[in-house]
């Protein structure tokens, strides 16, 4: 295995970033993120280390591992973000965090009883409707969080992550309204 990519990780840290040599930032180069991936994976791949140690293979697999998991993470925008706040102390679960604001909160109450609505009414054109809107509202907070991160406001970002994450899971739910709309009709 590499020195580099023995030396990227300190124990109680893991920069992905770091793991891949690209610069800590929001934007990334998707293709550039590939290769770097697939260097880090030629360098790590078990099938380098047949003929080793036991703990050497056992090395190998949980750095491959490691590299897929960052890869994964940096690949996903909001992913991403978020491991851009925790490299600078700033976590989405903390309880020192401020709250989510309460207008962003009574909007999603608001939204969920129309999905409740659309879900009883078996409404689909309300539904496309709140999907439409809700891919306009993600647009948008997506632009919210780059300009936090470029801007290097990472306490921001960390809170704009976390309304993502709430207009995500209302996206997940609008989904599987369809979903089960969909094996009503058939």
């Amino acid at each position: 295995m590499s020195a580099v990519v023995e030396t990227v990780f300190a124990p109680d840290m893991q920069n992905y970033f770091a793991l891949f040599g690209l610069p800590e930032q929001f934007d990334l180069d998707k293709q550039v993120l590939e290769a770097a991936w697939l260097a880090v994976q030629k360098e790590v791949h078990p099938d380098r280390f047949v003929n080793s140690s036991e703990s050497e293979k056992r090395a190998a697999m949980q750095w491959a591992s490691l590299a897929n998991d960052a890869y994964q993470v940096l690949r996903n925008p909001v992913r991403r973000a978020t491991h851009l706040c925790q490299l600078r102390g700033h976590l989405l679960n903390d309880d020192a965090a401020p709250a989510i604001p309460s207008d962003f909160i009574y909007e999603q109450i608001e939204w969920r009883e129309q999905l409740d609505n659309a879900s009883i009414d078996s409404d689909i054109e309300a539904l496309d409707m709140m999907g439409a809107r809700l891919r306009e509202r993600t647009a948008g907070q997506m632009l919210l969080i780059r300009q936090k991160l470029d801007a290097h406001d990472f306490a921001a970002g960390a809170q704009e992550i976390r309304k993502m994450v709430f207009l995500q899971k209302f996206g997940e739910e609008i989904n599987v309204v369809f979903d089960r709309l969909d094996r009503l009709e058939t």
